[in-house]
This record gives C-alpha cells, structure tokens and sequence, in this order.
C-alpha cells in the first residue's frame, strides 16, 4: 500500500494518507480539526487549494472539472503524491457566491 505525506500550509500539521483511504478520514483518525459536512462530496466544506502534489477524487461533484484541478474535497480526495494542501480555500465560483449571500444579508440587516 503506498502512503503519502499529506502537508497543511500554514499549520504544524502532516499526516501519511494511503492512495486507499481519504484525506479526511485520516485527518479525523489523527485527531487534526479538518471542517466538514456532507462527507459526499457536495456541501464543499473540506475544500482545501492543492498547493502541490495531486489527489484523485472521481466522486467529488461539488467541483467542475477545472476546479478539481487546483482544490480537494478532503472527504472525496486521495493522495497520489505528497502533497500541501491549504485548508478553507475555495474556488473563486465559491468564494464570489458567498460574498453575494453575505451582501444579501448585509442589504436585509440595513433595511
């Protein structure tokens, strides 16, 4: 079974994740405080941005194909290489849906 090093930047934390199992899964099994929901791949609250390395996620649907590349799904993402993650990243897509909900928020509270 290969095993990866799994780096959080910005963290004094690593893990060794096998090509079998989840980032996540590990990250709860080390007691290491990784956010998550849904664990299947769709409320994108385990996104990390892939600093360096690469990790397979077939099933993560949250993603389109193009954001797979540069963000994890730690519930859905599986090393292939060591790899640096950067916890609480998200895709501009995301990041520009929720500064809308929050100006939609912040409209309500001025009224």
């Amino acid at each position: 079974m290969t095993e990866h090093t799994v780096e959080f930047v910005g963290r004094d934390e690593s893990i060794t994740v096998s090509e079998t199992e989840t980032i996540l899964s590990r990250c709860l099994e080390e007691g290491i405080a990784q956010e998550y929901s849904c664990r299947v791949g769709m409320c994108l609250a385990c996104t990390a941005e892939i600093v360096e390395g690469e990790v397979t996620q077939p099933a993560a649907r949250g993603f389109t194909e193009a954001e797979a590349e540069n963000y994890a799904l730690t519930c859905m993402a599986r090393p292939q290489s060591d790899v640096k993650l950067d916890r609480g990243k998200y895709p501009p897509s995301i990041d520009e849906d929720v500064a809308a909900e929050a100006g939609a928020g912040d409209a309500a509270a001025d009224d």
